[in-house]
């Protein structure tokens, strides 16, 4: 593949990494619950059906007791939560294909891995389970605190600044996310390195951070209404 102006770093384990895929997962059944109303949530991937917006309860309530360690005046901004499957696979088809353009001689699991870095394959994803949030920090007035790179940047679009410990970011951006993850890791969420703005708890990739034995929350069909609520 063409070189990647930050290529993944070998100490980081992807989210699609074959230990990844072997945790197993044991529901806890907890449903999702709409963060609208509880948190600030931006709108920008909002979908008509309000997915976007809804968290498993335990993942909620973790974030609302983070922002309390927040800098007085900053708030989270909420982006997106859970995905339906069919989207995240259109996700990362669609990113896959990006980098397939960039190097058509590159192999299938070269590609798979290098998407990997941006998105999640459905069968690993968080967002899938209602487990995982993209989120930001902004003031009590809606602005967005710098974090150094947009929300949900490519490695390619943003120069490698998506790394959550890139080098060469300007101190405040690492100031800040320093603060972010001081306050997310101290209620028990884990960050995805590839995205600073990708936190999550209970999924695959929370368990394998932590070692836990399993995961507690797995993917959450749009028609399973024993194990969400009805959006």
């Amino acid at each position: 593949m063409t070189s990647s102006p930050f290529p993944a770093d070998q100490r980081i384990v992807l989210i699609g990494d074959p230990r990844v895929r072997a945790v197993p997962v044991r529901e806890c059944g907890e449903p999702l619950v709409d963060c609208r109303g509880r948190m600030r949530v931006d709108t920008r991937r909002a979908d008509p059906a309000g997915h976007f917006a809804h968290l498993r309860a335990g993942v909620a309530e973790r974030l609302e007791r983070a922002e309390k360690s927040l800098p007085d005046g900053w708030r989270w901004l909420l982006v997106e939560g859970y995905r339906p499957p069919a989207l995240q696979r259109e996700i990362f088809d669609g990113y896959a294909a990006t980098l397939r353009k960039l190097d058509p001689d590159a192999d299938e699991e070269r590609i798979r891995t290098a998407a990997s870095r941006w998105c999640a394959p459905a069968e690993t994803a968080g967002h899938v389970a209602g487990a995982a949030i993209d989120l930001t920090v902004c003031t009590r007035d809606g602005v967005e605190v710098d974090m150094g790179s947009p929300e949900a940047a490519t490695p390619e679009e943003s120069g490698g600044a998506c790394y959550t410990h890139a080098p060469g970011l300007p101190e405040r951006a690492r100031e800040n996310r320093a603060l972010m993850i001081e306050a997310l890791s101290s209620v028990g969420m884990v960050n995805y390195p590839t995205e600073w703005w990708h936190w999550s708890y209970g999924d695959r990739y929370w368990a394998w951070s932590t070692t836990a034995p399993t995961a507690v929350y797995g993917p959450v069909p749009e028609d399973a209404p024993d194990v969400r609520v009805r959006l």
